[in-house]
């Protein structure tokens, strides 16, 4: 992405980060904040505009760096060098959080959270996988700052422990010819291609991202797809037997050794759906109230005979394929 507008934290310019930044996008209005979780003149922006800023970039010191439990692919989820994204995607869990400011934002003390993966996977009685990619896209991240070869090189220096993050993204080129001493695990999302082009706005094609990730896996990387979030539009059936064909003649012998496959249905919001109703009028509509029951405040799941007949599909299909024992989870 290259930013119409950036908003700063002056201190952030004490970092070598935020001056790489200042002089890369020097031709970009510069605005000082107080903290980049409060920028009145965005939050205030009524949602029809919520394209136009997801154009603006916040540049910041991230204080928050409490790790979360997790017992899927990694043991914690870690804050790490950014949240939010420039991408589009019409169900982004990431609008449950930041509503309509779910832009990009980058974090420069990026040593500081280093450090602290470095010490906590050195004090661990065993090898601990840290999820850095769960509140942003790391592959898109790093079209902007060149953090993620920065992130691999340092933290495979050591002798402990595993990263992993997600992407929908194929500008892998720079991760490539890394030294990552097979410590990170590279995971695609993907979908079908319908799904990709009328929902993802803004990711890259399918094909792109299987091409991505062979080519990871050639590189030495561990790899693992995740089919997320499962949509269930009318004709969802052909749309993931479509991807499920796709995926079984694109990816590479290598890829299908080792992967692993994770499997998420879709959670809506209330507030997605009223931002989505004003910035992208016409578009897929994701909510359905015969299809949907309440999870939580203000937030929709398919019903349960629904989402039963999803996963048993798709556990039938995945495992004509590719063997059912890839599966490493549903939900």
């Amino acid at each position: 992405m290259y930013p119409e507008q950036i908003y700063y934290e002056p201190s952030a310019l004490d970092y070598p980060l935020g001056k790489y930044l200042k002089e890369r996008f020097s031709g970009v209005p510069w605005t000082p904040i107080a903290s980049h979780n409060r920028i009145a003149e965005l939050q205030s922006q009524p949602n029809r505009n919520f394209p136009r800023m997801k154009q603006n970039l916040i540049i910041g010191i991230r204080k928050t760096h409490r790790y979360v439990p997790n017992r899927k692919v990694s043991d914690f989820l870690v804050p790490y060098t950014s949240s939010g994204c420039s991408a589009m995607c019409l169900y982004c869990y990431l609008v449950c959080n930041y509503n309509k400011c779910s832009y990009l934002r980058l974090f420069v003390n990026r040593e500081e959270m280093m450090r602290k993966l470095i010490q906590a996977a050195r004090s661990a009685d065993r090898d601990l996988t840290f999820e850095i990619g769960s509140n942003s896209d790391l592959v898109l991240e790093n079209t902007v700052t060149g953090n993620l070869p920065w992130t691999i090189e340092s933290f495979a220096k050591h002798e402990r422990g595993f990263l992993t993050f997600p992407t929908k993204f194929d500008s892998v080129e720079p991760l490539l010819p890394l030294e990552h001493r097979g410590r990170v695990i590279a995971r695609m999302s993907v979908n079908p291609r319908e799904i990709v082009r009328k929902v993802e706005l803004g990711t890259s094609p399918l094909e792109n991202r299987i091409a991505a990730l062979n080519r990871l896996a050639e590189a030495g990387y561990r790899v693992g797809l995740l089919i997320a979030p499962v949509i269930l539009l009318e004709n969802w059936t052909s749309l993931y037997r479509g991807l499920l064909d796709a995926l079984e003649a694109g990816l590479s012998p290598a890829v299908k050794r080792q992967m692993f496959i994770e499997i998420i249905f879709m959670t809506y919001s209330y507030v997605q759906n009223a931002i989505n109703r004003e910035a992208f009028p016409g578009a897929v509509e994701l909510y359905s109230r015969e299809q949907m029951t309440g999870r939580g405040r203000g937030k929709y799941c398919y019903r349960p005979p629904l989402r039963a007949e999803g996963e048993q599909f798709l556990r039938r299909e995945i495992g004509a394929r590719f063997g059912e024992d890839k599966i490493l989870y549903v939900v």
